[in-house]
């Protein structure tokens, strides 16, 4: 009994399979998904982008306040149903917009499917995904991490091809029928792992938290809006700064594409990088690095370095969430994982809504992307700040003789 509970079981990297393959087809159509519909619909009726723009912020905000909610009903109740709950959601959230024909009933939809699907899918994914590895979470998290980019990258390519070949609501009807046959069988995969041994006195005294959860909830939420707003500026403002210097739409979108593919290995190898050296460190490295280049962006006019810079800035950028999902991971207990991780992912949701929108207005005031750049680096010192004083909080009260590595919950 005890050789089988302190095993290592295989199913764990099943999880961590399905885990990825959900979040590239569900978070692939309702973070990003919505960029190939932009033409369509303005043909169709008329709607101005920035009307159709925020289709997409209505399902964030579904996101970031269902994450809050399911995080807490998969904390309590049995994680499968959640997540069958967010395949299903999802998926019918595709269906239904095929036949909307009022831009509210668009909003609507994607609002609900943000909430119930998405909600329900990103933040008690990742907690299962967590606590599944007592050893080695960070490259499983950077791996499921990973589908998300994928996903990110792919859908709305998928989605491009399924417009031209069907037409828009064919599109979204096909997508849909493509989630409810591939998202339900996935999440009837995904289950608790098993109990770990019950804990010593030592293993317990060591699991005493360093930081109080409220506490941590405060100082991440606020470090995570701040990073988010940085990294939302070149995922909605790159194109735009690049036909700026002349270079047409595809090649610039392009330079999008090569820096989301590189971000996948990014977001594994953040992973990893946080099994070496702790989470926190591993985010902080994260966070140092995109702050430190995403104000090069206004300083390139050429094509083919954008080609050049976009990915090594992506490769660290994309560290950043991977640093996030680890941190939480490692700074709470299993049973408020996904509570907790839901509301921190929530300021994440706000500051990408945040950072994009302010993006676009301080361009509107001064003709430049200067100042949007600017802005997104005083965010990330903002960040930065708060990261430290968290690592410099979990560095004082870890118990002596602890390796580097070591975490507050080694084990679930």
């Amino acid at each position: 009994m005890t050789q089988r509970s302190e095993t290592p079981s295989r199913y764990r990297w099943v999880i961590v399979a399905a885990a990825a393959g959900m979040l590239a087809i569900a978070m692939g159509q309702l973070v990003n998904g919505l960029s190939a519909f932009f033409a369509p619909l303005e043909q169709e009726f008329g709607w101005g982008r920035g009307e159709i723009a925020f289709v997409n912020t209505a399902g964030l905000i579904g996101i970031a306040l269902g994450g809050i909610v399911m995080g807490f009903v998969a904390d309590r109740l049995n994680v499968r149903h959640v997540i069958l709950v967010g395949a299903g959601a999802t998926a019918l959230g595709m269906i239904a917009a095929s036949r909307a024909s009022e831009l509210w009933q668009l909003y609507a939809i994607f609002f609900v499917a943000g909430a119930l699907g998405g909600g329900a899918l990103f933040a008690p994914l990742f907690a299962v995904v967590g606590g599944w590895f007592r050893t080695g979470a960070g490259l499983a998290i950077g791996i499921a991490s990973a589908g998300q980019a994928i996903g990110q990258g792919g859908i709305p390519f998928a989605n491009a091809i399924l417009i031209e070949a069907l037409g828009w609501r064919g599109a979204l009807l096909a997508l849909g029928l493509f989630s409810l046959v591939v998202l339900v069988p996935l999440a009837l995969l995904i289950r608790r792992p098993e109990p770990a041994p019950a804990a010593t006195g030592q293993t317990a005294a060591e699991a005493a938290p360093p930081v109080p959860l409220p506490r941590l909830v405060v100082l991440m939420g606020a470090a995570v809006l701040c990073c988010c707003s940085l990294m939302s500026v070149p995922l909605m403002h790159l194109v735009p700064l690049i036909q700026g210097c002349g270079i047409p739409a595809p090649q610039a979108g392009s330079v999008v594409f090569v820096m989301m593919i590189t971000a996948i290995f990014g977001r594994v190898a953040f992973g990893r990088l946080a099994d070496m050296i702790g989470a926190v460190p591993a985010y902080l490295a994260a966070s140092a690095w995109q702050t430190a280049l995403v104000f090069l962006f206004t300083r390139i006019d050429d094509l083919s370095l954008f080609y050049i810079f976009a990915p090594i800035y992506g490769f660290g950028y994309a560290g950043v969430m991977t640093g996030v999902l680890t941190t939480v991971r490692s700074l709470t207990p299993a049973d408020r994982r996904a509570s907790a991780t839901g509301i921190i992912l929530a300021f994440g949701w706000a500051g990408h809504g945040l950072g994009g929108y302010l993006g676009g207005l301080f361009f509107d005031l001064t003709g430049t992307y200067d100042l949007t750049f600017a802005v997104a680096v005083g965010a990330g010192v903002v960040n930065l700040l708060l990261v430290t004083s968290l690592f410099l909080m979990v560095t004082r009260r870890r118990r002596p003789g602890l390796p580097p590595t070591a975490v507050p919950y080694p084990a679930e």
